[in-house]
Formats: structure tokens, sequence, C-alpha cells
């Protein structure tokens, strides 16, 4: 797994974890390609409602306005909202490079 440094992580909201405890969660620590943001760790419940977003680097204003515009929304429609966004001339962006990391979650198991 991506070790995330505290300082470099851009959180949606502080989540106590209690708030998980009768939920089965799936999460993924997804390492993005071709953007300032160097990672995306993202959880999601058992009906695929995005549950907590961070972004490690990247622009921090725009991508916590991102993490929470995602927050409790179903990882289908984020996908179908964000799905090839570029930034400037750069083929993706880190809403694009978030949907790669969604695509991903769908297939991981419960934890």
């Amino acid at each position: 797994r991506l070790q995330l440094f505290e300082e470099n992580v851009v959180p949606l909201h502080a989540h106590n974890k209690t708030t998980y405890k009768n939920h089965s969660m799936k999460h993924i620590q997804y390492l993005t390609q071709g953007t300032c943001s160097k990672a995306i760790d993202v959880t999601a419940d058992e009906n695929n409602i995005i549950q907590q977003v961070f972004f490690v680097g990247g622009c921090n204003g725009n991508l916590q306005g991102v993490s929470r515009l995602v927050e409790s929304q179903k990882i289908d429609d984020v996908i179908a909202r964000l799905n090839g966004i570029r930034c400037g001339a750069k083929p993706t962006s880190c809403p694009d490079q978030l949907c790669r990391a969604l695509e991903q979650l769908k297939g991981c198991p419960m934890e």
C-alpha cells in the first residue's frame, strides 16, 4: 500500500472511523499518472457510494472542492461527470484520474 504523508493529504472531511462501524467498505490507494497530484485514496460503501476522498499533492483548494462535491455520490455518476476532463495541454487531470481510481475501486472486495 502507498504510505500517505499527512502534510500532503487533502482530506474531504475528518471522518471518525466509528462512522463506518456497521458498514462494509471498499478502499483503494491509486497512484496517479500525468497530474500534479501523486495519489488518490478513496473509500466507498457496499452500494458504491463514495464516503471519502483524499488527494496527495496537487492544487489544494481545487482538490478539496472536488473531494467535497463527490462525497455521497454514486461512483458511476461521478465517472459520468468527470471522465475525460483535461488539465491544460495534459491528456488527463486530477478529476479524470479520480475516475480511473473509481473504476478500479468498483472491482475491489469489501474490507
